[in-house]
Order: structure tokens, then sequence, then C-alpha cells
């Protein structure tokens, strides 16, 4: 019989596992932590790490981080399955399908125009507001797209999630990674502004340009595309701008009024039921619309609360402040420069089990910075390596409950995702140790 590659849900089965084992070969110990008045949470205390009482997960408490895991990530799951519930109803009237034709019919000379607005798009939702989740309810477009395109659909992710993760990892503005690190190192967002910017443009155009590319080495080159203009009826147009007047709302809630997911999923399911009725599914049709779009999407929401269960465990173990002691121990005997790049690569692997761009700034910010001090290096250099490392490291872990939950509703086989992507996760980590280099001779 033919062996296939892991389920994504036993991939993380197989994490969660191997977190419950690990609490039996690592010392429990802990940071003393304080509130950081600036940012309103917890940091820990450089030099205070201290051994406490082992804690070991036993069996029980690692089935229990299961179902723990869901709960906690309850918000997250009733935003995948309201917005992608919303979607399908979307899908189902029809409308979806006319907006994506009509929009290839008006860029049917210039696809790779579009391609370039899709990634740019996505790259400016990243580096504003860390788009990541919300990016999950939307697969059935990205998949339609591509179809429509005759696009890889790893293509098509990566310009979509992969520009919103990347975007986020080198904006200086993400108000949920660089400027928590930014404050917790008590550095001015202003000093070194648009050297960071320049930086961040570069990278961001260096992936869009690449995976533009990629897709169209995938695609194949012989097959004619038949391109016919699409007639829109009044009926789709008042769909089609009430999806994309609730997208646009969502992104004006984040950024100005700092909305949670239950208010971005109480918005889309209003948005969903009303396209539905105007669509002529009618009140009960909606409704089972909708219902059939929950079972699209629940695998989906589960993979994102089962990533949250690695966490947990090692979180209740008392494990995790040991293993980022114990990655950063070894760097106060290096140079400045290499510890630096040590500084890199130890941020991507702490981000494994710290899966939380903000909680990952929390809990590594506080040493990563006073250790910057003791090298000689700007503290700049500390948050960079902390945005990059912790950043990239989104598009490839698989305790990333997003891009997992992407690839699940896309239905792309995540040894098939590694496949593609690891090239261009080389490319950007390059440019992240250049950019690095650059930052030591900037800043000093």
């Amino acid at each position: 019989m033919k062996k296939s590659f892991p389920h994504p849900l036993i991939i993380l089965l197989i994490f969660i596992i191997i977190s419950g084992v690990s609490t039996y070969f690592i010392q429990s110990g802990e940071y003393n932590r304080e509130l950081n008045e600036e940012t309103g949470r917890e940091v820990v205390i450089a030099g205070s790490f201290h051994e406490v009482e082992d804690k070991n997960a036993s069996i029980n408490e690692v089935l229990l981080s299961i179902p723990e895991g869901i709960v906690m990530g309850g918000e997250i799951l009733a935003l995948i399955l309201l917005i992608g519930g919303a979607f399908y109803v979307i899908e189902k009237t029809g409308a979806l399908q006319v907006g994506i034709e009509a929009l290839i019919y008006t860029f049917r000379k210039q696809q790779t125009l579009l391609l370039f607005i899709l990634g740019y798009t996505f790259a400016l939702c990243g580096a504003t507001m860390a788009m990541q989740e919300e990016i999950i309810a939307m697969v059935p477009i990205l998949v339609l797209l591509s179809k429509k395109l005759h696009y890889d659909i790893r293509a098509m992710i990566a310009l979509s999630l992969g520009a919103c993760i990347v975007g986020a990892s080198v904006s200086p503005i993400n108000p949920f990674g660089a400027l928590i690190a930014l404050k917790i190192s008590e550095l001015d967002l202003s000093n070194g502004f648009w050297f960071r910017m320049g930086i961040a443009l570069v990278i961001i155009n260096v992936w869009i340009f690449y995976h533009v590319r990629q897709g169209k080495l995938k695609t194949d080159q012989t097959l004619h595309l038949d391109f016919k203009p699409v007639e829109i009826t009044i009926r789709n147009k008042v769909i089609l701008l009430l999806m994309s007047l609730a997208i646009i709302s969502m992104g004006w809630g984040i950024l100005q009024y700092d909305w949670s997911y239950n208010q971005m999923s109480a918005l889309f399911f209003v948005v969903g039921m009303t396209c539905g009725i105007i669509g002529k599914l009618g009140i009960n049709g909606t409704a089972k619309a909708y219902t059939e779009g929950f079972g699209e999407m629940i695998f989906a929401g589960v993979i994102v609360g089962l990533a949250r269960s690695i966490f947990i465990i090692l979180e209740n173990s008392s494990v995790i402040d040991p293993i980022i002691q114990s990655m950063f121990e070894p760097l106060n005997t290096l140079p400045g420069g290499l510890a630096a790049v040590g500084m890199l690569f130890t941020q991507s692997i702490i981000h494994i089990p710290v899966p939380s761009t903000s909680g990952h700034a929390v809990l590594t910010m506080p040493l990563a910075a006073p250790l910057a001090d003791l090298l000689g290096l700007s503290r700049f250099i500390a948050v960079m390596t902390y945005q990059f490392g912790a950043g990239y490291m989104d598009i490839l872990t698989p305790t990333n409950g997003g891009m997992m939950a992407v690839l699940a509703a896309a239905s792309v086989n995540y040894k098939n995702w590694v496949s593609y992507i690891w090239k261009s996760m080389l490319l950007i980590m390059l440019l992240a140790l250049i950019s690095v280099i650059l930052g030591i001779l900037y800043y000093s």
C-alpha cells in the first residue's frame, strides 16, 4: 500500500504528543514578570529566571489540552464559521463567480498586474493589522480565482496568506509585532524609520515578484484561456458591493476601533444572511447554505484550536521559559555580529512552541534588548531579529493554526506546501540576514 503524508490532524496530534513528552525532559522554570504600563502586558524581568517544582504533563492533561485548545480558540472558531459561512452563501448566489469572472475579464491582458494588486493588498493588510486568521474564510475566493486563472493554488496562498505574514514580519508599524517590541525595548518608532521601511519594501517586493513568477511556471503554458465578457446583474452588484463594504469595514474596525473577532463575526453574519435573501435563496435556503458553509469550514477552525493545545501543554508545565532561557544564554559568549545572526535563528526556533507574535514579543524582547546592550549592538537589531525570525516562521511551522487552517480549507497537503515554499523561505531568510548586517552598520 502506498504511504501518504500525514493528514494535518495527525501532524498536530504528533506535535501535541511531542510537547507532552518534552515536559519529562525539560526542568520546569520561570521568569519573574511585571506589568509594562505602555503595552498593558506582563513582560519577563531579565536575569530573574529560576527553576520551580518540576511539572510533567500527564496523559490526562495532554488529552484535555485538545478540547481546551479548541475552547481557547472559540472566538477564532466563530470567526471562521461565520465569515466562511457568509462567503459560502455569497458563492451560492452566483455573485462571487460572476464577480471573479468579470475581474479576470477586466484584467484579461494584464493578469500579472491583477496578481501584483492581490499580493500588495494582502501585504498592506499584514503590515497594518497583521491579518492572518481572517484569510481562512476567504479561501473559497482564492481557490476560485486560482482555477479561473489556471494558477497554482500554492502560489495564490503565498500571494495572500504569505504576503500578509511577510508584510507583518517586516513592517515597522505592525501594532501586534513591531510596535510592541519597540515599546518593550524602550525605542522610538521614528529612529531609523525610513531605513526599516526601505528594507520592508524590498523584501515584500521580492516575495511578490517571486511568487507571481513561480505561479506562472506551474501554469500550463499551452492552455488557451477563453475570456468572455460577463454580465453582472444589479442583484449581483448589490451582493458584491455588500461583500466589499464588509471587508473594508472589517479593516477599518480593526484599525480605528480595535475590533475583536466577535465584532467581525457579527458583521459578516448579517452580511451573509442579507446577501442570501437578496440573491433569491430565500430565508430557509440562506440558512441551509450557511450551515453547509459551516461544514466546509469546521475542520479549519478545529485546526486552529489544536495548534493552541501545544502551547497549553508547554505553558502549564512551565517549560516555555526554560526553552527561551536555554536559547538565549549561549549568545552571550559570541561576537556582536555573529550573536545577531544567532538571535535571528534563535527567535525562529522559539516561535515554534510560541506561535503568537505578540506573545513571542512579550516573552523574548525583555531578554533580547538587554542582551543587545551587552553585545554592543543597538536594541533595534534585537527588534529586527525578533520580527524576521518570529514572523517568517509563521509561513512554515505547523504550530501556526492559521496557516494550517488555510492549507486545510484549500485542500493543500502540508508536504506539498513545504516543497513549494522552502526556496522562497530561504530567499527571504537570506534577505533578513543581509538586513540585520546592514542594520548593525546603520545603527552603529
